[in-house]
């Protein structure tokens, strides 16, 4: 795979809680130079990117980000308006207290849900897995599936670990035909992402391993 196919399944991000209006217009700016899947942004510049570069640009938000314990209807308003705001895919996290909880059919409700809010939208959805055991792995992979969500994704890239080879293995054995995977976390350098492309990601969030790429 050529640097310039890699670069097209990169979610460029920025979500920085410092993040200003340059640093959103280089990524944006990146992202449309270099053809990259789309930028992940915070849903508050969502608006702004959608109304300065318009549908040249896919932009990509997050909603119950970080943390992901928000109660579910503030995550359905989250969604309805990052897609309201000009979002064409939300990056969602799951609740990892009910998931501790064991309680994965309210996880599935709750991804369900969302992916209603957003429609034909791409939802995907945040597992954390750092701090998930390989049962609670397994479990989210079916809840992810039987929820109807477009990809699972590995990490916020604010736990405490990113995302391992091994849990792209896991994912591919225990999801859906029609679920992807991102690679989000740590994935910082060319060869990352190749090694993760590889693994059978469809797309890898990152913004460290761009500018090698593009070089």
């Amino acid at each position: 795979m050529t640097n310039q196919e890699m670069l097209t399944h990169i979610d460029h991000t920025l979500l920085k809680p410092v993040s200003d209006y340059a640093g959103i217009d280089k990524l944006c700016e990146e992202a449309l130079r270099y053809h990259t899947a789309s930028v992940c942004i915070p849903p508050c510049y969502v608006r702004y990117a959608h109304e300065k570069y318009g549908d040249a640009l896919n932009i990509c938000t997050v909603i119950g980000f970080p943390l992901g314990y928000c109660t579910t209807p503030v995550k359905i308003f989250e969604a309805g308006q990052a897609v309201a705001d000009g979002a064409n895919e939300v990056d969602m996290v799951v609740n990892l207290c009910d998931v501790k909880n064991g309680e994965f059919e309210k996880v599935t409700q709750e991804i369900r849900a969302i992916k209603l809010a957003v429609g034909g939208h791409i939802l995907k959805v945040i597992v954390e897995t750092c701090y998930l055991t390989e049962e609670e792995k397994v479990a989210l992979c079916r809840a992810v599936t039987g929820a109807g969500a477009d990809f699972i994704k590995t990490s916020t890239g604010f736990g405490t670990g990113g995302a391992t080879l091994e849990d792209i293995a896991l994912f591919r054995q225990n999801i859906g035909p029609d679920v992807k995977i991102k690679a989000a976390g740590g994935v910082r350098t060319a060869q990352a992402v190749a090694d993760f492309l590889a693994a059978g990601c469809e797309r890898i969030g990152t913004s460290g391993a761009v500018k090698e790429l593009a070089e």
